[in-house]
């Protein structure tokens, strides 16, 4: 396994001409590799679980373009799909079927939607649902938890991990206090502090919002109960329930999250696996808050681009991948065969870690842990990982650029991958 230094030569030059033509070079915070040292590598193309960059360096990604590559990148029915759906055009701006196929499909896997509506991001999902559960509650206030990020929206940028915390950003200037104020936190896992929220402000809370498997502060699961208390909580005080499942959404089990703990919110976002690659989000739940949603109800919220055919094609063929017997199972398999792994190392190498996997999702803090919030995840030694993510850079292997963000498998990974993956971190905390 070469570990000589790897050439970057075209990256860096490439990176340099953005950094003048973009702020930080880069569309979106966390690729601009600032908490890992270094600069980014610019990528060139992508197949199945492999990355070439611009100077022909491969690597096997655990990124998958941030979640939605489950299948494999460039998946050749996803592709075919694709090409033949481009011959109609790329945009309608109208209804058309493929809407319908991928709404049933949907409603059909999420235990909580009863109707959907397409946008085109996570972001948009979760600002649009903020707005629906103020105007069907006809109350201001939401509880978020500390370290889930649901988009850069105004009232969500409160302590709200991923870039945020990648990057060192207590919030985010230009945010009006006024918008804010509605949005009060409380630490993941932490029901009691939950219970005194409402009690400190008795019929003002709208609802709850969550990451039901915290991803943007580093991989979080659950603790027991929790998600199970907030349900009985949010109930008792005639507020909504809405889980985030843009990256747990197909990926965790194919209904999400809200499977997996068999527990039902009242409204849910997606987004990545369900658009396939492709730019989509979603919203949905239950068909009385629903009716809400203009042209039906009062409540506005619309999109040029929403039901993008591209994004539906792409969503539809991912989700009828997904379908095939022995899926889940397989991502299973190798997810804890690698997260396992790890932590065996790490222990063997003498290196404090600890981290965990449900399904194709994964995360490692370096900390003897464990970690159940935002404010448990910040004592993972940074500086560690930043040489940890330079040296399996260095062996061919492409992590998430950021300590706070969790890890993906995909069906196009095999167990020699997860070998070589391993391999690769052995050598690395060997030399650490």
């Amino acid at each position: 396994m070469s570990t000589t230094p790897l050439n970057t030569t075209k990256s860096e030059e490439i990176f340099a001409v953005a950094q003048t033509l973009m702020p930080g070079g880069v569309s979106s915070p966390v690729r601009a590799f600032k908490s890992v040292g270094g600069q980014p590598i610019v990528f060139d193309r992508v197949q199945g679980a492999y990355i070439w960059d611009v100077d022909g360096n491969q690597y096997i990604d655990y990124v998958g373009t941030w979640g939605p590559a489950i299948c494999g990148h460039a998946h050749p029915e996803v592709i075919e799909s694709l090409q033949a759906a481009l011959e109609k055009g790329t945009s309608f701006g109208a209804p058309s079927v493929l809407e319908n196929v991928l709404a049933e499909m949907v409603i059909d896997a999420v235990p909580s939607i009863q109707m959907v509506r397409f946008v085109n991001s996570g972001t948009e999902a979760c600002m649009a649902v903020l707005r629906l559960m103020r105007a069907f509650t006809e109350r201001e206030k939401v509880i978020k938890f500390e370290g889930c990020y649901h988009g850069h929206a105004d009232m969500f940028l409160v302590k709200a991990g991923s870039g945020v915390a990648t990057l060192g950003l207590p919030d985010s200037p230009g945010v009006p206090k006024a918008v804010t104020s509605s949005t009060l936190t409380a630490p993941f896992n932490d029901l009691e502090a939950v219970k005194a929220l409402f009690a400190e402000h008795p019929g003002e809370i709208s609802g709850v919002i969550l990451e039901p498997v915290v991803g943007n502060a580093g991989f979080i699961p659950p603790d027991a109960g929790f998600l199970e208390g907030l349900r009985v909580i949010t109930k008792e005080n005639g507020a909504l329930l809405v889980f985030d499942e843009v990256m747990t959404g197909f990926r965790i089990a194919y209904g999400g999250a809200q499977e997996k703990f068999g527990v039902t919110p009242d409204l849910t976002t997606l987004g990545k696996v369900i658009g396939g690659g492709l730019p989509v989000g979603a919203y949905g739940g239950r068909r009385d808050i629903m009716a809400m949603v203009a042209p039906a109800g009062p409540m506005y919220q619309a999109g040029t681009l929403s039901g993008n055919p591209l994004a539906m094609t792409a969503g539809i063929k991912t989700l009828e991948l997904l379908q095939k017997p022995g899926t889940y199972e397989y991502l299973d398999k190798i997810t804890k065969k690698l997260s396992e792994g790890f932590l065996k190392i790490a222990q063997e190498t003498g290196h404090a870690a600890c981290g965990g996997y449900i399904s194709a999702m994964f995360g490692s803090f370096f900390t003897k842990g464990p970690v159940h919030n935002y404010e448990d995840a910040k004592k993972s030694d940074l500086s560690k990982f930043s040489r940890f993510h330079r040296g399996m850079l260095e062996h061919g292997i492409y992590l998430a650029p950021s300590q706070f963000e969790a890890g993906f498998t995909s069906l196009a990974h095999t167990e020699a991958d997860i070998d070589k993956t391993l391999a690769a971190a052995k050598a690395v905390l060997s030399s650490l």
